[in-house]
């Protein structure tokens, strides 16, 4: 463990604390993605999946208002849900479920903010993801189609991802029909935007490097990682697939900032060393994120 790891290690936050916030992203990521929804989804007849999607097309086709859609598919599907798989969503997902179609109320005579449908599908998938990246951090969910989602899931072998991309696959048909193709297309540019955004949220801006090192004089550059570069690394034990002789491997997680000076370590104590390097999405513990 480096030094930075050791500053790093905080007091646990008070549970009290994390309970309440995690209420807070909760409505306000519900909130964001009703908004979302009124001002660029909606008025360009954006249905990108969900039942939002859903309400989008019997908006267009029977008027009918998107808030008593989504109540009438959320509420019955959050019963079913506690039916067929049980009561693992708690309090928290019932709030999104009532209260992301209450925002959708509140503000539907919201002007759009932008009439262009290619702009409504990407700037509303944006909002769409951040607002559900943000309640998904509060461990929960909106409830909707993710739950149809989950006990087809269960009940039909199919992977969890196909079951969600059978569910918005066939509102993104539904809209193309109804709307046009093109119409369509733009569902499918919005779907997207969603789930990346998600994944940002939920992973963050921040990006780390693993490297796997294999160098004949390990604890050079071991001290060197630890005391030069202030971060931990761990020897993994390893053979050579030629000689069979013993060649242990340095791997350590570096932020990118740190990633230059790490390499040129390397370089300096021995130019022949082998190192591969990967992407870390997200990292979790000391000196990172707190788990």
């Amino acid at each position: 463990m480096g030094k930075k790891d050791r500053r790093r290690r905080g007091a646990q936050q008070n549970p009290g604390l994390n309970k309440f916030l995690e209420y807070v992203y909760v409505l306000v990521g519900s909130a964001i993605v009703g908004i979302a929804f009124n001002v660029f989804l909606l008025p360009n007849e954006v249905a990108s999946g969900g039942v939002s999607g859903i309400s989008t097309i019997t908006k267009a086709v029977f008027d009918w208002k998107p808030a008593y859609v989504q109540w009438a598919f959320n509420v019955p599907l959050f019963i079913a849900g506690l039916i067929f798989l049980g009561f693992q969503f708690g309090f928290k997902t019932a709030l999104g479920t009532i209260f992301l179609p209450l925002v959708v109320f509140l503000t539907e005579d919201w002007e759009a903010w932008s009439m262009d449908p290619l702009l409504g599908a990407l700037f509303g998938g944006i909002g769409v993801g951040l607002g559900l990246g943000i309640v998904f951090r509060g461990k929960a969910s909106t409830g909707g189609t993710d739950l149809a989602a989950q006990i087809i899931n269960k009940y039909s072998g199919l992977s969890l991802g196909t079951c969600v991309a059978i569910i918005d696959g066939m509102i993104v048909l539904s809209a193309a029909i109804v709307f046009d193709i093109e119409r369509g297309l733009y569902a499918l540019i919005g779907l997207y935007v969603t789930s990346k955004t998600i994944d940002l949220v939920q992973v963050g801006f921040g990006r780390s490097k693993m490297a796997m090192i294999i160098t004949n004089r390990q604890e050079e550059i071991r001290e060197g990682v630890l005391n030069k570069i202030d971060r931990g690394v761990t020897k993994l034990s390893a053979y050579g697939g030629y000689t069979d002789d013993e060649r242990p491997i340095l791997m350590c997680v570096v932020d990118q900032r740190e990633f230059t000076r790490l390499k040129q370590l390397v370089k300096s104590i021995d130019p022949s060393a082998f190192v591969v390097t990967m992407d870390a999405s997200e990292v979790l513990g000391e000196g990172f994120k707190r788990v």
